[in-house]
């Protein structure tokens, strides 16, 4: 991985940026040339799968919602979602500005965004199943998917890749799935870091990281701040669960004694090819959109699912309903819920529950989305923004 692969194209436009380095403000300038409340240098997000809004707590309502829990959670599964916002918090009393998909830095007339994630625990299937050439997939997803929430588009990836022994025929499969990942979301693989640390992970395991570098000009940013009451959510579907929730997956499948290797019911695959199918990299299809305008606001649904991620980008005093019979739910989290008890507000909490990515857009925008008059993809009317803060599920 310590060799340098890069495009043509994505060279030139690294030289061209890089012409302008000198020419950079001063970070007191920097800093006051973010004026909407972005992280200057540093991403918002949470390894344990939590995303914060800044300096807000989410309110959800869920009719016909029990109040008390009795099925599984994220938090039986190891996973604390208020233990990390209440993190997030803190890194935002020291860091202003925390709370967005993608860090921003101001670069000349462009602002570079920079996103960073890793695969989480989802790596604990590829080792059982054998199946190591799609992870890297989802290694780049995971970060490229976030910086498109800006409008960027991604320039460059690298990757970490750090085992106890190496092993070369399975550190390629990894990143052959790298090297797909960059070629559909349309970014060069500049290079990478192998780390060999004895002792360090158990015999036979890895772990990963990424980074994605995109760029936007100021005037394409998509900030969310013209969001207003009355706006639609439009929802691009997801490949299943992607790569966020899997140690309450895990311990779903621990609690039922299921094996990875059982039948998925209404599917012709099994459970652990559909849990280990790769994540949706939306950049293509997101850039089709924005390149005819309208978009408002974009949520990367993570970690955190609909209820942590959405009210993200809205300006203060502004809240969703979401219809949620209004899209396709895949049977790969009928089958979570089922086994595991889960009730539906951790579900939400926890999983995309089927839509990867949202987008909020003026009615009219809306239909003519989903008249598939802006492009090519299938998409759902989710809801609709309302005013007062929180979440309301109907």
């Amino acid at each position: 991985m310590a060799a340098v692969r890069v495009s043509s194209s994505s060279l030139s436009r690294l030289l061209q940026l890089s012409s302008s380095f000198n020419s950079l403000p001063t970070p007191e300038k920097r800093a006051c040339d973010l004026k909407l409340g972005f992280p200057v240098l540093r991403n918002a997000g949470i390894r344990s799968e939590i995303h914060a809004r800044k300096g807000k707590s989410v309110r959800v309502i869920a009719e016909g919602q029990s109040s008390s829990s009795t099925g599984l959670t994220y938090k039986d599964a190891g996973v604390d979602i208020d233990a990390g916002t209440e993190l997030v918090r803190r890194i935002a009393a020291m860091a202003p500005g925390i709370g967005g998909f993608g860090g921003l830095y101001p670069f000349g007339d462009s602002y570079l965004v920079a996103g960073t994630d890793g695969v989480g625990s989802k790596l604990k299937l590829a080792f059982e199943m054998g199946i190591h050439d799609t992870i890297g997939i989802d290694l780049v997803a995971m970060s490229v998917n976030d910086i498109i929430t800006s409008g960027a588009k991604p320039m460059f990836f690298l990757d970490y890749f750090a085992t106890s022994h190496l092993d070369v025929d399975v550190a390629e499969q990894v990143i052959k799935g790298i090297v797909e990942g960059c070629r559909q979301s349309d970014c060069a693989l500049l290079g990478g870091e192998t780390a060999e640390m004895p002792g360090f992970y158990a015999e036979g395991e890895y772990d990963l990281s990424g980074f994605a570098v995109g760029s936007v000009k100021k005037e394409d940013l998509i900030d969310g701040s013209s969001i207003a009451a009355g706006d639609v959510l439009i929802g691009l579907p997801s490949s299943g669960v992607h790569s966020n929730g899997f140690s309450l997956v895990r311990k779903v499948i621990d609690k039922c004694g299921a094996s990875l290797n059982d039948k998925l019911p209404a599917s012709d695959i099994s459970v652990g090819e559909a849990l280990l199918t790769p994540t949706t990299i939306y950049v293509k299809q997101v850039l089709e959109l924005l390149s005819k305008g309208g978009i408002k606001g974009i949520a990367h649904i993570t970690g955190g699912g609909f209820t942590d991620n959405i009210p993200r980008i809205f300006p203060q005093g502004l809240g969703v309903t979401v219809n949620t019979g209004s899209w396709e739910v895949p049977p790969i989290f009928k089958w979570l819920q089922e086994k595991g008890g889960v009730e539906d507000a951790e579900m939400r909490r926890t999983f995309n529950m089927g839509i990867g990515m949202v987008l909020i857009v003026a009615k009219d925008v809306a239909e003519s989305i989903v008249s598939g008059e802006r492009g090519s993809g299938k998409y759902y009317v989710l809801g609709h923004i309302t005013k007062g803060e929180g979440v309301t599920y109907q």
